[in-house]
């Protein structure tokens, strides 16, 4: 297990729900961030790297406390899970409400299926089930994930390099101040 100042860092994505391309909008991106700077400065979240994309999000993170391993583990499970039903609430009804979305109906009509279809939810679910959280157990793979969190926007072709993605922790890497707060390793 890799271990920075004491602490586990893990890798997680959370992935839209039939991989809906919701975060093509500045709107609900910055849902997405304005929840994760809430995470921050409220539930003690620490966050290494960081891109979200049109249909999902990648994260480095580790529980910003001193905490024994297990607790660390499921400190950091509550904040995932309270991200995620903070931001589906918001992020459904944003797109439901907002009048000029022209994939609305299709959209509501995804999250609302994969809802009825799942007994823990209510009504709609927006977010696919977990987190996949992978423990870092070296600095090797410490580094490739990094790079496979920043590469992401060049590898869809949006950027020519990674810092030039606004939406992801390669500006805090290359000495620039992106839009959260990063702990650059």
């Amino acid at each position: 297990m890799y271990t920075s100042l004491t602490k586990v860092i893990y890798f997680i994505t959370l992935t839209v729900v039939d991989w809906v391309d919701v975060f093509s909008r500045p709107t609900y991106k910055h849902i997405v961030i304005d929840s994760l700077r809430y995470c921050q400065e409220n539930k003690r979240l620490r966050i290494d790297a960081w891109v979200l994309m049109s249909n999902h999000l990648h994260l480095l993170v580790d529980v910003n406390d001193n905490l024994p391993y297990e607790q660390e583990r499921l400190e950091l499970s509550n904040i995932i899970r309270d991200f995620k039903k903070f931001t589906s609430k918001k992020l459904v009804d944003s797109i439901g409400n907002n009048v000029q979305e022209s994939r609305k109906e299709w959209m509501m009509n995804r999250f609302w299926y994969a809802g009825a279809n799942d007994t823990k939810i209510k009504n709609n679910r927006f977010w696919q089930e977990g987190y996949c959280p992978e423990e870092i157990f070296s600095e090797e793979f410490l580094r490739q994930k990094i790079n496979y969190i920043h590469q992401n926007p060049v590898r869809q072709e949006i950027v020519d390099s990674p810092e030039q993605y606004k939406y992801s922790s390669a500006m805090d890497y290359a000495g620039e101040k992106g839009l959260l707060d990063v702990v650059v390793i």
